[in-house]
């Protein structure tokens, strides 16, 4: 039988304080060296001349470069080699001595006459995933990434079943398009004991989850029904101190008019460890899902975020208007549409040119999305007979007439 149409044993080298030889500093060096030194190994490269990025991990001390060409010697005392030269008689002399020395020598010119073949490897939190398919590294490479990216979004399911560190994440979900969380925001979903949801979240995501996973509405329905944020805190609390893994899903980012610290300072302050994944911001995204950008050359420099859940004339309030109404740029305004009236009456009032043009993205990432367009002087009128209703993302302006234009 040719010893090629054996399948390769798979096994995990572990090359930390080994001496790693690699052979050409070109492309195939580029992408080896990056897991080869993370993985603590000794490595030498010797070569002629290297990639700008080799040279960079080299000015790093990351990689020792000899600038030379390949010798018999050069792997003595080497656990693994990488043959990568563009010189074919190079190439089969190293693996000649990789072979005489029982050292594990990679070919990228001839796979047929390696001793061992790279795996197409992807990582995700601890776990390493290696696929060799022989010789279709194409089709390693998409098993690779199909496996990978199910362990990180959690549609494939592999529970960890050793002990978990007792503690919340405070992840934000995002815009409301489930596909707009993050990839470890999913993953800690799909590891989940107990979910504390927002309606503001991404909704979908939780018919995914399994069904002994206890979901909490925090029910935090604007200017309607409200769980306390007290309440809130003490669930966190509660489950976490039970031993469960605790997720607090929350809309947008957690600590954009998310009160997320809030729930921060409540677990510290119960001794309960948490994380914090930051989530897509609805004052970027929603736009932007609109076709708005929010910064654009020669009309915009800057964009303010700014919260309208409270009225400018309201002792509450902790917003500069007369301050926003001076700026150029974009104002986006989060939690306004029952007080946008007001809103555009005192920017207008400070100076604010009520001709400003005006966008208001309702249900914005979401099948329901729906984009209503005004000025600033009539925005209120507008809100109110077009019934937009929460939530809603309010742009204000000249960016918003740069996509007009658009099909």
């Amino acid at each position: 039988m040719d010893r090629n149409d054996v399948p390769a044993y798979p096994v995990g080298l572990r090359l930390a304080g080994r001496r790693v030889v690699v052979l050409g500093g070109g492309q195939v060096a580029q992408r080896r060296l990056p897991s080869l030194v993370s993985a603590g190994a000794d490595v030498v490269l010797i070569s002629t001349s290297a990639t700008a990025s080799v040279e960079a991990m080299v000015a790093a001390g990351e990689v020792r470069w000899e600038r030379r060409r390949y010798a018999y010697g050069d792997l003595e005392g080497a656990w693994y080699v990488v043959v990568a030269t563009d010189d074919p008689e190079a190439n089969a002399a190293a693996s000649a001595e990789a072979e005489e020395r029982r050292v594990w020598c990679v070919r990228s010119d001839d796979a047929d006459a390696a001793t061992a073949w790279t795996p197409a490897t992807g990582r995700s939190e601890g776990v390493t995933v290696a696929v060799l398919t022989g010789s279709d590294p194409r089709r390693s490479a998409a098993v690779r990434d199909a496996v990978v990216e199910g362990l990180r979004d959690g549609s494939l399911a592999a529970p960890r079943r050793r002990a978990r560190t007792v503690g919340v994440a405070l992840v934000g979900g995002g815009p409301g398009d489930p596909d707009l969380i993050t990839v470890r925001g999913r993953r800690l979903l799909a590891e989940a004991d107990v979910v504390v949801a927002d309606r503001l979240g991404p909704r979908d995501l939780l018919d995914e989850l399994p069904p002994h996973v206890e979901v909490i509405d925090a029910a935090k329905i604007p200017y309607g029904r409200a769980m306390a944020q007290e309440a809130i805190n003490a669930a966190l609390v509660e489950h976490a101190k039970a031993g469960k893994a605790v997720v607090r899903l929350k809309g947008g980012d957690p600590f954009v008019f998310g009160r997320g610290m809030e729930e921060a300072q409540a677990l510290a302050e119960a001794g309960i460890p948490y994380t914090v994944v930051p989530g897509i911001s609805s004052s970027i995204s929603v736009p932007g899902a609109a076709g708005i950008p929010v910064t654009h050359r020669g009309v915009a420099h800057e964009f303010t975020v700014v919260s309208g859940h409270v009225a400018p004339d309201d002792p509450r309030s902790l917003v500069d208007w007369a301050a926003l109404a001076r700026l150029r740029g974009t104002l986006v305004v989060l939690m306004g549409v029952e007080k946008i009236g007001a809103i555009a009456a005192a920017l207008v009032a400070h100076g604010r040119d009520a001709d400003t043009p005006v966008a208001v993205v309702q249900e914005g990432t979401t099948a329901a999305q729906r984009r209503v367009d005004a000025v600033l002087g009539t925005v209120g009128e507008v809100v109110k007979a077009e019934g937009v209703r929460p939530p809603a993302v309010i742009v204000i302006g000249d960016v918003v007439t740069v996509g007009a234009d658009r099909d």
